[in-house]
């Protein structure tokens, strides 16, 4: 923008110009004049206009002093408490009156009480804000290496938006040997630069000139803007092409392929353009077996073999080459090659192959013939000897027959296609020339398949755990096998064995289907009645003639619970729960009265019974332990106590869905006379009661005893078969209260479960939504065999 000393010199307003009143029409007018730079900061005082007016400051507000029109988007606002006028925005005098000379702005002042209207006139004086400038920052010209010095080149003149002084003033042009610039006048108060050409161009030394135009303008500091100049100069053809050697010399061998590249002729001519552009062309003297030869390619100099080059024919050929330019006139040049022919082995071995067979089975014998070939050589002596080769780390070999050159690929070991299907054979034939040329060939064979593999499972024997009450009909596993052989060697199908005995007993309730292996079962198992069980499963593939393998599957039945408990004791002569029990009155806290036993069908938390007080008479009287459904005396017996109380016990089982009895007993407080005498009769009766109750628990746990016994050797047997880090047990154990503790491990993925009883392993933790409260045992070690799955009931 402007220079801070004339800015400052302008910040206030200037001398008052024209002071007039006039009062028409009982309103007073006058008018006054300031002038004023622009760009000067906002807030700049312009000037005291109710002082120069005349006004009563202390009356601006009253009579509301202000500017109503001319504002120019209120450039400037004049302060009611003293009348100073105020520039209020930036002024940039190009934006309000570009082009004029002279830029004043009119206000229109008011005040009231009385009503008097005063015009003010805004000059706006222009400061060297702008710089000058070329509508183009880069100008490029053409002038010919032949243009005569003294030629002038009009410019584009450079624009300032500044007037007066701070316009454009001169122009000067950068140091340089061949142009200088000169100034017209062009009419209209404008000047335009000429170039002038003050010395010759020459292309061949300098291609491109570039100058740079600096315009000025006339502030102070002058302000300046530049125009790069490139002047490109254009050839005319004073220069012939020149070879880059004097004599070309190359050699060539025999027998070159047709369109082989021999030399290139590079000739070059220091002019541009069609001047400077070079054709080739071969003497006319030459002979015409030299033609028939050789190719000139006239755009690129380069030589090839056209015809048939042989050594015997001829050992040396001498050319010539005419490089010729295009300008007008055409200058001209000669270039000489010399082609030596060199004798080289020139002919590679030829491999045919007279018979292959492409596909050999794998169980063919050593010795087997799988192709003919032949080999030739077009070259003779010692170029003409072929030494033949087979690729290494192959089945096969080369052997020679009765004819030279001829050979036969035989088998020579055992083939697998299970181990490698394909192979490709190379054979390499080297003649004995001087280098030596060598020929490759690639047969591909294909082994082909033959039933030599019989399916396998990843693993033998595979464990299967079962929920109890499963749903007839329903998949419960699928068994896999592979085979590596192909297609319809490698196509299986699957059949479980039904047989006689014991464990195959159950394979008639189980159906596989034959292509994938899905099996189903057609009965709903009972863990209480059948707690494991295995089958085979036999795998045979679609060969001629077929091999087959089975696999083991050992069934494990999870427990549900679908078994209520059962009271053992109290038990009434009707068969219900209930019994009485007398005892003396005289007794001391603690006092055992009876026990209640129960017994569950089901194993771990589903056999797990917990006791519990229903309804008794008195609470403060009775207790009852809730693991071993022991009632006895929390007190001593008083006078007031009544002589029948009843209680009422729930047994439940810890299942997910709990099943639960319940079991009556009266207790009757009797004299201690009387229960000496009652306990004489009773204690006959109730020793038959016993020996009944003791006869059905001793049957209870014989049958829990011998299938625990069973598991253990058939877990036992499974152990001895398996890796010792995968193991899979049944536990069952009997409390010495009368109620059954029940547990069984088992696998399943990576982890170990176990369904347990009232005596918990303390490090184990209990698995939530698991069926049959399943406790997870920490994992030492892992196991590696193969997935074992559970399928449960839904």
């Amino acid at each position: 923008m402007g220079g801070g000393g004339q800015r400052r010199r302008w910040e206030y307003c200037w001398v008052v110009l024209r002071f007039s009143l006039l009062l028409c029409l009982g309103e007073v007018s006058a008018q006054i004049r300031y002038s004023i730079p622009e760009e000067v900061k906002e807030g700049s005082v312009v000037g005291n206009v109710a002082k120069d007016l005349g006004l009563d400051v202390s009356t601006l507000v009253e009579r509301r002093f202000r500017i109503v029109s001319g504002s120019k988007d209120a450039l400037f606002q004049v302060n009611q408490n003293n009348g100073v006028l105020y520039v209020h925005k930036n002024i940039d005098r190009e934006g309000i009156c570009s082009g004029k000379v002279a830029c004043v702005i009119d206000l229109k002042i008011v005040v009231e009480n009385p009503l008097e209207i005063h015009y003010v006139g805004l000059e706006i004086m222009d400061v060297n804000d702008h710089s000058p400038s070329f509508s183009e920052k880069n100008l490029h010209l053409e002038i010919a290496e032949n243009k005569p010095p003294g030629a002038r080149f009009e410019l584009q003149p450079a624009r300032d938006f500044d007037s007066g002084i701070n316009s454009i003033r001169s122009y000067k042009l950068n140091q340089n040997e061949h142009f200088d610039i000169e100034l017209r006048d062009s009419g209209e108060g404008d000047t335009i630069p000429f170039l002038i050409l003050q010395k010759a161009l020459d292309r061949e030394q300098k291609t491109k000139h570039s100058l740079l135009l600096t315009a000025l303008d006339g502030g102070n500091p002058p302000r300046s803007g530049t125009l790069n100049i490139t002047v490109t100069v254009l050839d005319a053809n004073d220069n012939q092409p020149v070879c880059s050697q004097d004599v070309y010399s190359v050699t060539l061998q025999e027998n070159a392929d047709i369109g082989r590249f021999v030399v290139r002729i590079n000739a070059t001519d220091a002019d541009h353009g069609s001047n400077g552009v070079v054709e080739y062309t071969l003497g006319r003297n030459l002979k015409r077996r030299v033609h028939d030869i050789f190719l000139l390619d006239s755009i690129t100099g380069e030589i090839k073999v056209r015809g048939p080059v042989d050594f015997e024919e001829n050992e040396m050929y001498s050319l010539n080459v005419q490089a010729s330019d295009k300008g007008q006139p055409p200058m001209t040049t000669d270039c000489r090659v010399i082609v030596k022919i060199q004798d080289v082995n020139d002919n590679r071995p030829q491999i045919e192959v007279t018979s292959l067979s492409n596909t050999v089975s794998e169980d063919s014998k050593p010795g087997t013939v799988i192709s003919l070939i032949s080999v030739t050589d077009q070259d003779s002596g010692i170029n003409g000897k072929v030494i033949s080769s087979i690729t290494e780390n192959v089945p096969f070999e080369l052997k020679p027959s009765y004819k030279d050159n001829v050979y036969s690929i035989v088998t020579k070991g055992r083939l697998d296609r299970e181990l490698v299907s394909h192979y490709d054979i190379t054979i390499t034939a080297t003649d004995c020339g001087q280098p030596p040329l060598s020929t490759f060939k690639t047969l591909s064979v294909q082994i082909s398949d033959v039933n030599d593999n019989s399916p396998e499972f990843s693993q033998n024997p595979l464990q299967l755990y079962l929920v109890e009450n499963n749903a007839p009909g329903a998949s419960i596993f699928s068994v896999s096998a592979c085979d590596k052989d192909l297609n319809e060697n490698a196509a299986i199908s699957y059949h479980i064995v039904r047989g006689e005995g014991t464990q195959n007993d159950m394979a008639s309730f189980l159906n596989i289907n034959s292509d994938n292996g899905h099996i189903s079962v057609l009965k709903s198992f009972d863990f209480e009645i059948l707690k494991t069980f295995q089958f085979q499963v036999v795998a045979t593939d679609s060969g001629t003639p077929s091999l087959s393998s089975n696999v083991t599957v050992n069934v494990f039945i999870l427990d549900q619970n679908d078994n209520a408990p059962v009271i053992l004791y109290p038990v009434s002569a009707n068969g219900s729960a209930e019994g009485v029990e007398e005892i003396p009155r005289n007794v001391n806290a603690g006092h055992l009265v009876t026990k209640v036993r129960a017994y569950d069908a089901d194993i771990g938390y589903n056999g797990w019974l917990l006791f519990s007080l229903q309804e008794v008479t008195d609470h403060s009287l009775f207790a009852l332990d809730r693991y071993t459904g022991q009632i006895r005396t929390l007190r001593s017996f008083t006078e007031t106590d009544e002589a029948e109380h009843k209680l009422v016990i729930l047994v439940k089982d810890n299942g997910n869905v709990s099943l639960s009895a319940t079991a009556t007993v009266i207790i009757k407080v009797v004299e201690p006379k009387e229960a000496f005498a009652a306990s004489d009769v009773k204690s006959s009766v109730k020793d038959e009661e016993e020996n009944s109750v003791t006869f059905y628990l001793i049957i209870t746990l014989g049958s829990v005893s011998t299938l625990f016994l069973i598991s253990i050797v058939v877990l036992i047997v499974m152990q001895c078969s398996k890796p010792t880090d995968y193991s899979s047990k049944y536990l069952q154990d009997v409390n010495n209260d009368g109620t059954l503790c029940h547990s069984i491990q088992y696998r399943s993925g990576d982890n170990r479960y176990m369904l347990v009883g009232p005596r918990m392993s303390i490090g184990s933790t209990i698995v939530p939504g698991s069926n049959g409260n399943t406790l997870v045992l920490p994992e030492h070690r892992r196991r590696a065999s193969g997935e074992v799955r559970a399928v449960s009931k839904h």
